[in-house]
């Protein structure tokens, strides 16, 4: 915090467009500390600039986001100065941030949504978007992955809007960056396509200032500007190696600091007289009288393009427009029935044609995960050229499945509705990113495809089976994965309506019956994340028979096999977990009796966590290892996923439990 002070200093004093009185203010600058674990540099300017209390769910509307006795318990429990930056819990605080790469790829996010806001929404004389988006990051920042797969689509997206500050202090934990990255970062980010401007001084403000100004005055490429500092500078005269390699300052070097200021060394937290003066002078009239034209300018705007201003409002609000969902489709019966990848795809086109801030892409997958918006107006997202605009709502990521999922934060914290795709099994490559969008509970759409061991000959490597579970085990994410394609299209009704939670939809390759819901319950059950899809006659089953996606046509057809030989079944549908356990104990005990001790559940993936529902004693019919290349049904015969095993561990269950009562 000490060693970046100059550069946060002079951003914030003499160039970002910012309103203390509204962070929330849609076309402020954003400020995002990458390198989250200095995170006190961020909060003393929260407090000196004094930033006020925005988020209802966390703080207390009103007053100060930071306030000094925050700062005096920093890192303890209720304090709003935690460990590392955390988003809804600090206004101020752009994007959570602390895993190292994940600020600086969201910050690319929350360039493309300038990008597209403005392309979108301007009109001549109303430039209501026009703002910059800062990061500072650090040697650790650089070293991440996802930081470079985001710096290359910023450079290909020529997103002249966006500003990375490299605090270059060549220090990391082990010691000096010498030990393990001695590349040249310059060169690599020329090589992006990036403009790379450097400031030998991080002391010098002047320096800075015209690296600055270099960023403003920059308007076909992003900027990175190097900046050489020492790490815990502060007490120049004297900089042994605790200081050089982070580690707290410590009594002395602390009381070193002040008397080389000039303050009183015995003061603690002390704010001189004039300091908070001096910001409110500076960044904060700067800030009012920016936020009070653009309202003007809104104001203006609302007059003359009402309906536009309208999807502004909706969007700020997470709202759904009016109609949304007048042109869902219903999918009639069908014994071929189609993939849930193809019918999600109907559905998202169809919301997408009348929700216009929806909008996103895949990795490089996207005619495989059936995520391409093709309405005419749709268009693609790119530096303007013959081949697209900014305006565009189809994103092209390439392989890039971490950045893209980072990416996607920044432009739902920007307001829009963004989804991302890919295969199921390559959330391993972006669980940070899928993390963090759980943790900030912003909803973000991640639509995942070729969903189990069913893909068939791409083998094991492509073949998801633990992916399930710990996206189950992650706080804050909602997975769904449904059975048919009316169930891809209630899920999608579900998600569209969440405003606080992460979404994980869960699609096949593979075809699927269309279930005749004349026949079995409606798909609107979806709404409560389980329901009895077929039943008993007198609605008391013998057996209980649980899946989800793709193995519940086996269940349904084990319960007509069932039904000739006598044995009465209840077939339940579970798209999502989390879902389900939010219905009251009534519900969930009439969907699952806990009398009815007799229990199959059935899912192409790992069988961890199913005994929740089928107790101990229960059957599961899933995964304990990797797949097999090989033809789908090749698969699925070798792994035992075919209705004869379903009624034989339905048999078995019935049997078992007959002979304890």
């Amino acid at each position: 915090p000490m060693g970046a002070a100059p550069m946060a200093y002079c951003l914030w004093q003499r160039f970002l467009r910012y309103d203390p009185q509204d962070p929330n203010w849609p076309n402020r600058d954003r400020f995002v500390l990458s390198s989250g674990h200095a995170s006190m540099l961020l909060y003393s300017l929260l407090y000196l600039c004094g930033v006020k209390a925005m988020g209802p769910s966390y703080e207390q509307v009103g007053g100060l986001a930071v306030m000094l006795d925050d700062i005096k318990r920093f890192r303890q429990a209720g304090s709003r100065c935690t460990g590392h930056p955390e988003y809804g819990w600090t206004s101020g605080v752009e994007t959570t941030t602390g895993p190292l790469g994940q600020g600086v790829a969201t910050s690319v996010g929350m360039a493309i949504a300038e990008r597209w806001l403005a392309a979108t929404y301007n009109r001549p004389g109303y430039d209501l978007f026009g703002y910059k988006v800062y990061a500072l990051c650090g040697d650790g920042d650089m070293m991440e992955g996802v930081s470079s797969e985001a710096a290359s689509l910023a450079g290909h997206l020529r997103l002249a809007n966006l500003c990375w500050i490299y605090d270059d202090n060549h220090i990391s934990i082990e010691g000096s960056t010498g030990i393990a990255f001695t590349e040249d970062v310059a060169a690599r980010f020329l090589g992006y396509g990036w403009n790379v401007t450097r400031v030998t001084d991080a002391s010098e403000l002047e320096q800075l200032t015209r690296a600055y100004n270099t960023f403003l005055n920059t308007h076909d490429r992003p900027t990175l500007i190097i900046v050489q500092s020492h790490i815990g500078y502060g007490a120049p005269h004297k900089q042994d190696s605790k200081e050089a390699h982070g580690e707290p300052l410590g009594a002395e070097e602390v009381r070193l600091a002040k008397e080389f200021y000039g303050w009183d060394p015995d003061a603690q937290f002390h704010v001189p007289d004039g300091v908070t003066e001096h910001f409110q002078e500076q960044m904060g009239r700067r800030g009012a009288k920016l936020h009070a034209d653009w309202e003007k300018l809104l104001a203006a705007y609302r007059q003359q393009y009402p309906d536009l201003a309208e999807q502004i409002d909706c969007m700020q609000r997470r709202d759904l427009p009016q109609g949304w969902d007048s042109s869902l489709p219903t999918f009639p019966a069908d014994t071929k029935g189609m993939a849930t990848r193809d019918s999600s795809g109907k559905v998202l086109n169809a919301i997408a044609a009348k929700m216009p801030w929806l909008l996103g892409g895949a990795a490089d997958l996207a005619p495989s995960t059936k995520t391409h918006l093709s309405f005419e107006f749709a268009g693609d997202f790119q530096a303007p050229s013959e081949t697209g605009n900014y305006g565009g709502r189809n994103f092209h990521y390439g392989v890039r499945e971490h950045a893209m999922c980072a990416i996607t934060s920044g432009l739902s914290l920007s307001k829009l509705r963004p989804y991302a795709a890919s295969f199921l099994v390559f959330t391993d490559s972006c669980r940070a990113a899928l993390r963090l969008a759980a943790m900030m509970e912003i909803p973000v759409i991640t639509l995942w495809t070729h969903d189990s061991i069913n893909m068939g000959e791409d083998g094991p490597t492509h073949q998801p089976v633990e992916h399930l579970a710990s996206l189950r085990a992650m706080p804050g994410m909602m997975v769904l994965r449904p059975a048919d394609a009316n169930e891809a299209v209630e899920a999608w009704r579900v998600i569209m309506q969440i405003k606080d939670r992460a979404v994980c939809l869960v699609l096949t390759r593979q075809t699927l019956p269309t279930l005749d819901r004349s026949q079995y319950a409606s798909a609107s059950g979806v709404a409560r994340g389980a329901y009895i899809l077929a039943d008993a006659p007198d609605g008391k089953p013998d057996v209980l028979l649980l899946a989800t996606g793709s193995e519940v046509t086996l269940c349904i057809a084990a319960f007509e096999q069932l039904k000739l030989e006598g044995i009465t079944a209840r077939v339940v549908s579970m798209p999502s977990w989390e879902l389900f356990e939010r219905q009251g104990r009534e519900y969930r005990d009439s969907v699952l009796p806990p009398e009815i001790t007799a229990r199959v559940a059935v899912e192409a993936a790992s069988s961890f966590g199913w005994e929740r529902y089928t107790g101990f004693d229960g059957s599961i019919l899933g995964m304990d290892t990797f797949g097999l290349s090989a033809p789908m049904k090749v698969v699925a015969q070798h792994f035992g996923f075919e209705p004869t095993h379903v009624v034989a561990a339905a048999r078995e269950q019935v049997a078992r439990h007959a002979a304890k009562k």
